[in-house]
């Protein structure tokens, strides 16, 4: 008698169970982490500046709540700084952690919250990059980032009043990262055909949406206003599901992403982490033989860098990125392939105006 043998698909999505954007929400911390049923002690995870921008705001209404409030202050996104802030949450019988800041504090306290497997809520201040929502976080090792596994946040509150009175570079890098979707879609779907790694479509899609929102909606995101803040916020909200679904950072995370890695490694001083994935997304777009034109009159119409000088960074910084950016977590295939000749890199560059 012949054994017969069945395959079962077995997944689990993480995904945030409370979405709070729009003015003033920021004193709706303590009700939000009510209604998502969490009770206990409460640590908020924040830089210095943040901490007084809006951790102070959140501490008095969880207080108001009536939870226990203790703070955590920390510096770069550091392994030291995930293993300090674990051992202040032991210390302080925390049931939940809370990230409250830019960039760092959420990938601190969600690196964090996972290692003590405990809820995380997400409080950006700015709207900088899709790692607000998403289950990876970006750490310092050994003078490299690289991306961890993390949990993704049960809830996310974004104030567009805070979000929108934060300096506007740090937006408009927001919507490269968010455009640079675009790119790491078209990489993932050339690796699901050459090398037959695992696809979402469902992810892809909400992906490349979120892209397409932006580019749409690029005439209208402005400095100081708030519509344009609740516009970014939504779009980072559904491409961090997008890599919530896909179990993966690969529906925002291609070509475009090493060769703003492979930057930050080679440049003294690395412009923002969306607006070299933006400029990558030019590149990347003319090497997939796509709108590259596009991409890049969107990023000019909101006042993003498009080329080595806006970024702050010369131009042979640019081509050595280019010649590197392959050797970026190798194992994840993109139209870089194994690398491009040094003729082709400087082409690219020069063809799209970004040297």
């Amino acid at each position: 008698m012949k054994d017969i043998k069945e395959n079962y698909k077995n997944k689990w999505m993480q995904l945030p169970r409370n979405v709070v954007v729009g003015h003033g929400v920021i004193s709706d911390t303590g009700k939000v982490c009510k209604d998502l049923k969490l009770n206990g002690n409460a640590l908020i995870v924040a830089g210095s500046s943040t901490l007084h921008a809006a951790g102070k705001t959140v501490q008095v209404t969880l207080e108001d709540a009536g939870f226990s409030v203790d703070v955590a202050i920390v510096a770069d996104p550091t392994l030291d700084e995930v293993m300090k802030v674990e051992k202040i949450s032991n210390e302080a019988e925390a049931s939940f952690l809370l990230g409250v800041g830019g960039g760092k504090s959420i990938d601190i306290a969600k690196l964090a919250s996972k290692h003590l497997d405990l809820p995380f809520i997400s409080v950006p201040t700015a709207a900088s990059h899709d790692g607000i929502v998403s289950s990876r976080a970006s750490i310092i090792k050994d003078k490299t980032t690289v991306s961890e596994a993390a949990n993704s946040p049960v809830g996310v509150i974004a104030d567009t009043a805070i979000i929108a009175s934060a300096p506007y570079r740090l937006l408009a890098a927001g919507c490269g990262d968010i455009i640079s979707n675009y790119t790491a879609v078209r990489d993932w779907e050339l690796a699901h055909r050459l090398r037959d790694e695992p696809f979402s479509e469902y992810a892809s899609i909400i992906s490349n949406m979120t892209a397409k929102i932006l580019i749409e909606s690029a005439e209208a995101i402005k400095p100081g206003i708030e519509e344009s803040a609740w516009t970014v916020m939504k779009a980072l909200v559904a491409s961090g599901v997008a890599m919530s679904i896909a179990g993966s950072s690969r529906p925002a995370s291609g070509s475009e992403h090493k060769f703003s890695h492979a930057l930050d490694e080679i440049a003294p001083k690395p412009a923002l982490h969306g607006e070299q994935c933006g400029v990558g997304t030019i590149i990347m777009m003319y090497l997939h033989g796509g709108n590259w034109q596009e991409i890049r009159s969107a990023l000019k119409t909101i006042g993003a860098p498009v080329c080595a000088s806006e970024l702050g960074i010369e131009e042979e910084y640019i081509i050595q990125a280019l010649l590197n950016a392959h050797k970026i977590r190798p194992e994840r295939y993109t139209i870089l392939g194994t690398g491009l000749t040094r003729e082709a890199a400087l082409k690219a560059a020069r063809i799209t105006k970004v040297i």
